[in-house]
């Protein structure tokens, strides 16, 4: 017996020849499938109509009609379900045909019991591989889709307006906003939206790579175009072509790297490090900053005709600070998505903590919010957040309400973060936000220091400090 199939998979077979029929239903039987017999095309279709099938295998040729018509239904009433059909006078002709109006396969009569398993076993893995295939797809909508962007704020609206009416243009797409707003959220829900939302999303973070990887990065190299390059490599402008490529940090791209890029936006054509052949891509470009662009121009950091280039569309994501009434919402959104993950039974926040968080200037916004209601439920003991699972920042000075509760006892790397945080906050301000020469000082590389950054909110030195 075979074990390839799923376990009572559901067969419908349609055949006039009754002795085929049911030695073929008796045959599958045996092996594991649940099967149902249809003699003619009406039975058939009315079946199609009552009951889910995997699969139904249908003779070409019959009384009342022929396998195209029961085919024509299966596709109209449960496109899921996979038909083979089975004919005595097959032809290349026929086999085209049925391919193009919907068939899975064609099988030539007498059929082999080896053969029928076989094109039944790959007719079922395709099935199980598009059902994933839609439950990822899902997943991604629900994690990156525009409805996970929270926001009743009038700002935000529009914000979400304007999405959804350029998500399938070509335009470039600059998102501003300071650190934390959500902007690579917004980037991937644009992507999400858009009529290239099967093709790849491809991330670059331009300030967490030295210079002289970005630029290999990006449009790839050749072999030996540079000390260590020991093969060709595949750039993130290629690995996009057909979607959308999202450069994060654009503000701090260099000055060569700034004219490669123009060259790239007005034509879609560059030549990977070190190499002659130019290549073409049809990739749909997505920028990010958390500087003010306008003041970079103006101090020769960024090149005028780059800016222009890349500022088709500005998307502005307001600072949470200035959307107070977008909190209660966001909160609970991060509370219900982090109570289902965690499995805990967290039902809200009670009003001293709402209040509080209210009044708080959240310098590291939304993501900032998503990481202070994650610890809040995570070392939560009751039904309801409280003033008290809410870090001493955002209480300090807020009077408790609720009473005095036991306290929690933190984490030996939530202990350090205060510390590191101010560590790091006092180089970088020492080095005016020189994050080479921070690093340096720090005595770790720029990478990690990055990482650091993003973790303690410490990206943006415009509008945060």
């Amino acid at each position: 017996m075979s074990n390839k199939q799923p376990p009572r998979a559901r067969l419908l077979l349609v055949d006039d020849d009754r002795n085929l029929l049911e030695s073929m239903g008796d045959w599958l039987r045996g092996r594991g499938f649940v099967v149902d017999e249809a003699a003619t095309v009406a039975i058939a279709c009315r079946m199609l109509e009552r009951e889910r099938f995997d699969a139904a295998v249908v003779d070409l040729r019959l009384n009342d009609g022929d396998g195209f018509d029961v085919l024509a239904v299966a596709r109209r009433v449960q496109p899921e379900c996979s038909v083979l059909l089975m004919t005595g006078y097959g032809t290349v002709e026929t086999g085209i045909e049925a391919l193009r109006a919907g068939a899975f396969d064609l099988l030539t009569k007498p059929l082999i019991d080896q053969e029928l398993e076989l094109a039944l076993d790959r007719a079922l893995r395709q099935k199980k591989v598009l059902e994933e295939n839609h439950s990822l797809r899902a997943q991604l909508d629900e994690r990156f889709g525009l409805e996970n962007i929270v926001g009743h704020d009038v700002r935000m609206t529009r914000l979400f307006e304007v999405m959804q009416s350029v998500a399938d243009t070509r335009a470039t797409i600059l998102i501003t906003g300071e650190s934390g707003t959500g902007k690579s959220l917004v980037a991937r829900a644009i992507h999400r939206l858009s009529n290239r939302r099967d093709r790849p999303f491809v991330e670059v973070a331009c300030g967490a790579l030295p210079e002289t990887l970005l630029e290999s990065e990006l449009f790839g190299h050749v072999q030996g175009s540079f000390t260590g390059a020991t093969g060709n490599k595949v750039g993130k402008f290629a690995q996009a072509d057909g979607g959308t490529l999202f450069l994060d940090e654009i503000g701090t791209a260099s000055a060569a790297l700034q004219v490669k890029l123009l060259r790239v936006l007005q034509e879609f054509q560059f030549e990977p490090v070190g190499g002659t052949q130019t290549i073409s891509v049809d990739t749909r470009v997505v920028l990010a900053t958390n500087e003010n662009l306008e003041q970079a121009v103006a101090d020769g950091r960024f090149r005028q005709d780059l800016f222009y280039r890349i500022n088709v569309i500005n998307l502005e994501l307001p600072p949470l600070r200035e959307r107070i009434s977008d909190i209660p919402s966001l909160a609970e959104h991060f509370l219900k998505q982090v109570a289902r993950e965690a499995g805990k039974a967290v039902d809200g926040f009670d009003a001293d903590a709402m209040s509080a968080m209210q009044q708080y200037r959240w310098p590291g916004n939304v993501r900032e919010l998503q990481n202070v209601v994650e610890r809040a439920v995570l070392l939560g003991r009751d039904r309801q957040v409280r003033l008290t699972d809410l870090p001493t920042h955002l209480t300090r000075g807020v009077p408790v309400a609720t009473g005095p509760r036991p306290p929690v006892s933190l984490t030996l790397r939530e202990a350090l973060e205060g510390p590191e945080r101010q560590i790091i906050l006092q180089s970088l301000k020492e080095h005016g936000w020189n994050r080479n020469a921070t690093a340096e000082s720090l005595g770790i590389n720029r990478t990690t220091l990055y990482k650091k950054m993003k973790r303690l909110g410490l990206e943006c030195p415009h509008g945060v400090f």
